[in-house]
């Protein structure tokens, strides 16, 4: 009889958060008198369904150590790398010897620290039957544009069937691993896990969310990630 897959997660951390305009990269920056990371891990560490959890980090960073998880013995760290599906993939490396293929793993960004628990149990109840795995997301509500190089405004498209791709992303260890692995040999740089499993084939379901699952990528969105967090009950 084959054991139950367990899940895990995993926190690509070793961005510098350019677009921020800050010495410090985004995930460490102060939220709420905590880092924006240590938001974003409560939840799976409170979690008694994950395993464990790997956070992918530069080789350099200096910031981790500081934080509320760095010892925390349900957190591994691994060494993340130059782009985003290089450290995913470094991360599933990492939990080679712990973890078995057929695993769910869980990959969230390290600097959306505003994830509902609400939502993670819904992604998680949806897909832990699902054949493929799937993400959180939201449909589209405003009207979409494609713009021409000139920034001129070249087709209104269709926003019927356009979602917002949002983590975390759940799928199985074996074949994320493996998706990834693919994508790269091409020289394929996917900018998130649902689109490598896309490329070898697969059809990762949407789940839908809440928009408050918001990634912090400009210094306008701190003030409102702690919003959420206040509304969620989640600062005390």
């Amino acid at each position: 009889m084959r054991p139950t897959p367990a899940l895990w997660a995993v926190l690509p951390a070793a961005g510098v958060g350019r677009r921020m305009g800050s010495a410090t990269p985004k995930q460490y920056l102060d939220l709420a008198g905590r880092a924006v990371i240590d938001h974003a891990l409560d939840l799976f560490v409170a979690d008694v369904r994950i395993e464990g959890v790997v956070v992918a980090l530069d080789p350099t960073d200096r910031y981790w150590g500081a934080t509320a998880y760095a010892e925390h013995p349900k957190v591994a760290r691994a060494n993340g790398g130059a782009e985003r599906c290089h450290s995913v993939l470094n991360a599933l490396d990492a939990l080679g010897d712990r973890a078995h293929a057929e695993d769910w793993v869980l990959v969230h960004d390290a600097a959306r620290p505003c994830l509902r628990p609400a939502d993670l149990d819904r992604l998680i109840e949806a897909l832990i039957e699902d054949e493929v795995g799937g993400l959180l997301g939201i449909p589209v509500r405003d009207t979409m544009k494609r713009a021409e190089p000139d920034d001129r405004i070249g087709a209104t498209v269709d926003r019927a069937s356009l979602w917002h791709a949002f983590t975390p992303q759940m799928f199985r260890l074996g074949r994320l691993r493996a998706a990834l692995t693919d994508a790269l040999a091409a020289n394929h740089l996917v900018t998130d896990d649902a689109s490598a499993m896309e490329r070898i084939g697969q059809a990762p379901r949407l789940i839908e969310g809440h928009a408050d699952n918001i990634k912090i990528t400009r210094a306008e969105d701190l003030p409102l990630a702690r919003f959420y967090l206040q509304q969620q009950g989640r600062l005390g």
